[in-house]
């Protein structure tokens, strides 16, 4: 899959492009007669694009060739494409944010899974970055973006209650300053080339709220002629009396609108969903919340199929994301909306452990994954069986990633929980695991360990929550769905689980795209696995 980044003046296209999967992305101009040019050759390099200065002159990438672990920040001249690094970072720090002016370099730095910091370095002053969010005990820091006149950076800290909340901070005297709170989490922050308008979203029970504030009336700017659904996809034109966004619901993938900031009056550019489908056969998602163990609530989307009722109840899915601290949410999903028309309802959970809830919530599962956590996933299945629309002898598991791995867990230790269990690449031995992170995760790798435990001395829990060495527990269908060139979930951790459930003479059917990695990006491959999942249902649940 090819991914475009951006235009430079001249008409060429920046784009990025990995290997089947395998997460080395490169990146590449697109010159003017289709030919592609790497600007980030070799056989082990990671690249990203990071920007591109007002002027079009300066294009800024991020790329591992000097040290695997370390992503250094590069400039390329757009016209002649010669480049130098102008960041060569130690490994502590992710590169996050460049300012307009091309001065300033914003970077993270992860300390733990609940705790990490904002630097910045100058590039004029050539001197080490400065850590500018000082504090003691857990607190978790980001990046939203420089301010458009380079004087200030908007960051996110946790520090000053359950959720993230967008603060500045003064380049030149070192001030900070509260700039957006909110009871969730603000999702991302940023501002028109001017400044005049503050793009912001706010992760509000699992839908992203946006608003556009102007600055010089201090009111937000209202839309006329939109459908339902949540805002996304904001870009300004370039004099900045027209906005262009995207507009996406559950029953609605993204479409893109224009707008005239000065009346607000929108126009729809693109009808995205198949004419083939009707928008009034999909179901739209209702937010639930049911007990999980210790009186935690654990709040889920949940997808109830067109004609579900007691007098005809249907089968359902227990759905598990990804992460481990992942977030299903609310919008536009062919995965669910494909099941549900199939008459699936489909309970997509957000354990304990998932991001949205707050810091409290998010950490509960911290050194004990597959343990609490699975069990609130369990409880999901339960919840499923007291609706008496359900059919109580239905119910399946599926996830894909860490949601595989729980589903996967849930059929090994707890095997009468479910009906049957759809793995989609999920870890089935954490040893393993987190013993062959890439050594491009560089300090993520460190923090994630003190999320899971490091494997050097935690080796015997991580033993004992994964589901290869308890896979003779396993009594239910499995359908385990890989990717061959996924670079954090191997293929043999799917091999041999596929080996071992086939010994215990349980039904087990495995799909394994050779052209694919963590998460499937080609058209055929999901349509293939989507229909893998519905056949696979059918037949067991």
């Amino acid at each position: 899959a090819v991914f475009a980044e951006s235009w430079l003046p001249d008409g060429r296209v920046i784009v990025e492009s990995d290997q089947g999967g395998n997460e080395l992305t490169h990146v590449y101009v697109r010159e003017t007669d289709g030919t592609l040019r790497d600007l980030t050759p070799g056989d082990k390099v990671k690249a990203s694009f990071f920007g591109l200065s007002p002027d079009g002159k300066t294009l800024w990438l991020t790329s591992n060739a000097r040290e695997a672990s370390a992503f250094d920040v590069l400039a390329f001249d757009t016209t002649t494409l010669e480049g130098r690094t102008v960041f060569e970072n130690t490994g502590a720090f992710y590169p996050a944010a460049i300012s307009r002016d091309g001065r300033w370099l914003a970077l993270t730095k992860p300390n733990t899974s609940a705790d990490s910091d904002v630097y910045v370095f100058d590039f004029q002053g050539k001197g080490e970055p400065k850590l500018i969010t000082a504090h003691t005990g857990n607190i978790s820091h980001g990046v939203f973006g420089f301010t458009p006149d380079s004087r200030g950076l908007a960051f996110s800290t946790n520090e000053h209650g359950e959720f993230s909340q967008a603060w500045t901070y003064d380049l030149a005297n070192g001030d900070t300053a509260p700039l957006l709170q909110a009871d969730w989490d603000v999702l991302f922050l940023f501002w028109s080339p001017s400044g005049r308008y503050r793009v912001s979203a706010i992760n509000a029970d699992a839908s992203t709220a946006v608003t556009i504030l102007d600055t010089q009336t201090g009111q937000p700017v209202t839309f006329s002629g939109l459908p339902a659904g949540d805002v996304g996809g904001v870009r300004f034109s370039q004099d900045e009396t027209r906005v262009a966004f995207t507009v996406a619901s559950d029953t609605s993938p993204s479409d893109i609108f224009i707008a005239d900031l000065a009346d607000g009056k929108a126009r729809r550019l693109t009808t995205a969903l198949n004419p083939a489908i009707k928008e009034s056969d999909l179901v739209e998602a209702s937010i639930v919340r049911y007990e999980g163990e210790g009186g935690v609530q654990v709040p889920a989307v949940l997808y109830k199929p067109k004609g579900a009722s007691a007098a005809h109840p249907v089968p359902a899915v227990v759905f598990v994301h990804g992460g481990p601290g992942g977030q299903s949410r609310r919008g536009y999903s062919a995965m669910m909306q494909h099941l549900a028309n199939h008459g699936y309802a489909v309970l997509a959970a957000n354990n304990r452990g998932s991001s949205g809830y707050g810091k409290t919530f998010f950490h509960l599962d911290d050194k004990a994954h597959g343990e609490a956590d699975l069990r609130d996933i369990v409880a999901g299945g339960d919840w499923l069986r007291a609706q008496d629309w359900v059919a109580d002898d239905e119910v399946a598991v599926m996830g894909g990633s860490y949601g595989g791995f729980m589903s996967a867990a849930a059929l090994a230790f707890h095997p009468e929980a479910f009906e049957a269990g759809i793995n989609i690449f999920g870890v089935t031995n954490w040893v393993r695991t987190l013993e062959s992170i890439p050594a491009w995760w560089g300090a993520q790798r460190e923090a994630l360990f003190d999320e899971m435990g490091d494997p050097a001395t935690d080796a015997e829990r991580h033993r004992r929550i994964s589901p290869l060495f308890h896979a003779g527990n396993i009594v239910r269908p499995l359908l385990v769905v890989q990717g061959a060139n996924d670079p954090r979930v191997l293929q043999v951790e799917s091999d041999e689980l596929v080996a071992a459930v086939r010994a215990n003479e349980v039904p087990v059917e495995y799909v394994l795209f050779p052209d694919e990695g963590h998460g499937f990006l080609k058209r055929e491959n999901r349509i293939a696995a989507q229909e893998a999942y519905l056949k696979f249902l059918d037949q067991h649940v």
